[in-house]
């Protein structure tokens, strides 16, 4: 399969491999993890030929199909459903041919078909793009309808179609919404060919691949099993190394010192050149270096307000005059942990904007803590940064009465250190643009913290950092995200957007998966209904 002998590759300054191997088995489904910048995404172009290593080689048999996720497919005038039928290049082929194609060659053509399963192809197709969210009425429309987000999707859906020997799939949930991810899940689990995925959704490396491939000092570690088996054979390998690393030392002390007591003396000589052998024999082991995480900083309010924070009340909201949420009836207190679900489209993030109080009810009652301070994180945040500013300028402006000290303080802080304090947001990564916003939102102690997709950008052990944040955190939460480890670890309560409306889903997330995946297989989009009747919330009293 997949073979990686001593790569070699410098760009940009630094040494991303240094003589790094690999032989990925035929079959194999591997989840791609290291820290964010460590060269995940450039293992990619390397493999894709769109960069050259500097020595070494990538090399697999021939004629094995490579394949990689576009970021999203072109807006072209083709139909859904046929644009996805035309990534399975030999089928497409085929069936031009078959338009022009003489009679004496049409019984080879057919026979061929049958045994690609051609005929089956549109019912897989449409299978895939229902995973993905799409409706039947979808698949019809010109691509040039949809919108980017969905053009990406689009793209990851050619891909899985196609079943090319080796599929790469960089950060494939990060345009999904929960419900496409936790399909994608089961997708992965069950794709016949090899895949090589990045990814920094736990859940979906602990359910989908069956090895990682750990990227670390310019090196490729391959263990076999899922995230978690990772960490522990990771953390049970550098126990060992740690100790053999300590025996070793005190070995060399102990023949270093008897060299230095008896190398002049003629009795000992013999002995003490025999000891200065064994000392450059023995191989250096170098020291664990624990990657250090900063944490985030999620200051809990001070004075807890009156319930409930917040109650709906027959409340529709919307744009214009065309409401998007109808019929609410919800209430929040200061305890809440409300996980929110719904496909792209429900309504989670109109929902967020009225409660973050950017969005007027357009009918029914709002009940709002008149003291209540919220903070807002969304996506929409991080691209309407300013390139051109820097951290210190943006912390300047939010609390312009501080001084020159405090702002570089908090910012380190925040994990933004003094390096990075005074660098551009273009030339931040998009993680390091996601912890600052975090922080910052969070900075004036809220009493209801919004999260719509906080996990984009982060890598795994920054997703484990705000987890211990949030959990330590003493204020409400409302918290949407495609990461399910996160949902599950956060949220201590579940409300559904679906049909035009929010209510509770009376389930918990293996509920709702399995619901999910429920509805994928019936061939409609996921979310487009619940898995149980739903219960009207409680009006609980204000106590």
């Amino acid at each position: 399969m997949l073979q990686i002998d001593n790569l070699v590759f410098n760009a940009w300054g630094r040494r991303f491999f240094d003589h790094a191997s690999l032989n990925l088995p035929p079959t194999a489904k591997a989840g791609l993890v290291g820290r964010n910048g460590v060269g995940k995404s450039t293992l990619f172009k390397l493999i894709l030929g769109e960069l050259t290593p500097d020595g070494g080689e990538i090399s697999w048999p021939k004629g094995m199909r490579v394949a990689a996720v576009a970021q999203e497919h072109p807006a072209t005038p083709v139909g859904l459903l046929d644009t996805i039928l035309e990534a399975d290049t030999e089928r497409h082929a085929l069936m031009r041919e078959l338009e022009i194609a003489d009679p004496e060659r049409m019984g080879d053509i057919y026979t061929r078909l049958m045994e690609i399963d051609a005929d089956r192809a549109p019912a897989r197709a449409s299978e895939i793009l229902a995973g993905l969210g799409f409706s039947t009425a979808d698949l019809s429309r010109a691509m040039a309808e949809f919108s980017g987000g969905w053009r990406m999707r689009v793209a990851l859906a050619a891909a899985l179609f196609a079943e090319p020997d080796l599929l790469l799939l960089d950060e494939p949930t990060n345009y999904l919404d929960l419900e496409g991810a936790l399909w994608l899940e089961a997708r992965l689990r069950k794709f016949p060919k090899a895949a090589l995925v990045i990814s920094h959704d736990r859940e979906l490396l602990n359910n989908s691949v069956d090895s990682i491939l750990h990227i670390r000092e310019g090196k490729l570690d391959y263990y076999t099993g899922g995230y978690d088996d990772f960490e522990r054979r990771r953390a049970e390998k550098a126990r060992l190394q740690a100790a053999f690393r300590a025996k070793q030392d005190a070995e060399r002390a102990h023949l270093q010192s008897f060299v230095d007591r008896f190398k002049a003396k003629a009795s000992k000589a013999a002995q003490a050149q025999s000891r200065m052998k064994r000392l450059a024999k023995l191989e250096p082991v170098s020291a664990i270096v624990e990657e250090r995480v900063a944490p985030f900083f999620l200051p809990s309010p001070q004075r807890p307000l009156a319930p409930p924070l917040m109650r709906l009340e027959h409340a529709s909201v919307g744009y214009g005059d065309e409401p998007v949420l109808k019929n609410l009836n919800l209430r929040l207190d200061l305890d809440d942990r409300i996980g929110l679900l719904g496909v792209n489209g429900a309504g989670k993030s109109t929902f967020a904007k009225m409660a973050a109080g950017a969005l007027g009810l357009q009918a029914g009652l709002m009940t709002r803590e008149k003291r209540i301070k919220v903070g807002w994180f969304h996506q929409h945040q991080i691209e309407a940064m300013d390139p051109r500013d820097t951290p210190l300028d943006i912390i300047r402006e939010a609390r312009p009465e501080d001084n020159e000290t405090s702002y570089r303080s908090r910012l380190a802080g925040f994990g933004i250190g003094f390096d990075k304090q005074s660098t551009t947001v273009e030339n931040l990564s998009g993680g390091e643009r996601a912890r600052l916003l975090l922080n910052m939102v969070a900075m004036e102690a809220p009493h209801l913290l919004i999260l719509d997709e906080p996990t984009n950008h982060l890598d795994i052990d920054s997703r484990r950092a705000l987890l211990d944040a949030l959990n330590d955190y003493q204020g409400a939460v409302i918290l949407i995200t495609h990461d399910r480890s996160l949902m599950e670890l956060v949220a201590d309560r579940l409300w559904l957007a679906a049909d035009g409306t929010i209510v509770p889903f009376d389930g918990d997330m293996d509920d709702y998966a399995a619901f999910v995946l429920d509805r994928a297989k019936g061939g409609s989009a996921p979310g487009q209904g619940r898995a149980t009747k739903p219960k009207r919330e409680k009006m609980r009293r204000a106590g």
